[in-house]
């Protein structure tokens, strides 16, 4: 495994600290948020299109109905 990805770990030397992980942990965490509201889905696919739903920030279908809560 790590063969197969041997030119992107040595991308991470190479960058020598001009790189930031911040984008890459904000995007993690929202995953993660994701995954914990998901939890019961059924299949894969719900929850990768929770993920989706999330990353792209989708707006939900317009209701013709107000709900109180």
């Amino acid at each position: 495994m790590l063969r197969k990805h041997k030119h992107l770990i040595l991308n991470r030397f190479k960058a020598d600290g001009r790189l930031s992980s911040g984008a890459v942990e904000g995007i993690n965490l929202k995953a993660k948020l994701t995954m914990r509201k998901a939890y019961g889905y059924k299949s894969l696919d719900c929850l990768q299109t929770a993920l989706y739903h999330t990353r792209s920030n989708l707006q939900g279908p317009i209701l013709t109905h107000r709900f109180c809560g």
